[in-house]
């Protein structure tokens, strides 16, 4: 991923969780509870959370596979991880933390049974060629995860549109000093392939047998799921 963008996340890392919170009325913890049972993580599993930042699925996860399942975070942004180890513990919950890009990860062919990446897609430089590092590591039949913003329709579109456009470079840029990241992160969500132009990307790496989405509130955002070759 680019210096740019890293340097944008690491200015952001203090307070993301405050405004993640705020901006999203705490919604994104639903849609991460819900991309976890949609693709039918079990006890034992191994997962790979890419772009993890503070950890939210990474956490999720490990609720999941349990004692005996392992969960590794990565993230190309240090400091994006500082919280997640504590958050973790917390929670009494032991999971890894190691930094990686998800367009080149450090981690053998067929090490996982899913790998994950929760509002990090739209961010890397090339999707598809993290898509296809993300199905590398993991084994034939298991799962590539992908939780990601998209452009809403029916009731929801205007109300949106309207939050993204204004309330969030807004508030966003208030609570974190940095105005310009917050207007990048709606941009960036209003502009990236949704919906089956999503899993165009997907069929582009040739890795995949199948795979199935779940808009989520009308499109504001979308589990996609990857069943790996």
């Amino acid at each position: 991923m680019s210096e740019e963008v890293r340097r944008m996340f690491a200015s952001i890392s203090g307070r993301y969780d405050l405004l993640n919170s705020v901006l999203s009325l705490g919604v994104h913890h639903r849609w991460r509870k819900k991309t976890v049972r949609f693709s039918r993580a079990e006890q034992g599993m191994s997962v790979l959370d890419c772009a993890t930042g503070t950890g939210d699925l990474a956490i999720a996860y490990k609720k999941a596979v349990g004692a005996s399942g392992q969960v590794i975070g990565t993230d190309f942004c240090a400091e994006m991880m500082v919280t997640a180890p504590r958050k973790a513990g917390k929670r009494g919950l032991e999971i890894k933390w190691e930094v990686a890009d998800a367009m080149d990860l450090p981690y053998e062919d067929g090490k996982f049974d899913i790998s994950t990446i929760a509002f990090g897609i739209r961010n890397v430089d090339d999707p598809v060629t993290a898509l296809s590092e993300m199905a590398r590591v993991v084994r034939p039949n298991g799962k590539v995860v992908v939780l990601e913003f998209g452009q809403p329709y029916g009731v929801m579109k205007y109300p949106f549109h309207w939050h993204s456009k204004y309330f969030i470079p807004l508030v966003g840029g208030w609570l974190s000093g940095n105005r310009e990241a917050y207007q990048y992160l709606p941009d960036t969500s209003a502009a990236f392939p949704a919906g089956d132009r999503f899993l165009s990307l997907m069929k582009k790496t040739g890795r995949f047998k199948s795979f199935e989405y779940k808009p989520l509130m009308q499109g504001i955002a979308y589990i996609y799921v990857g069943t790996v070759l």
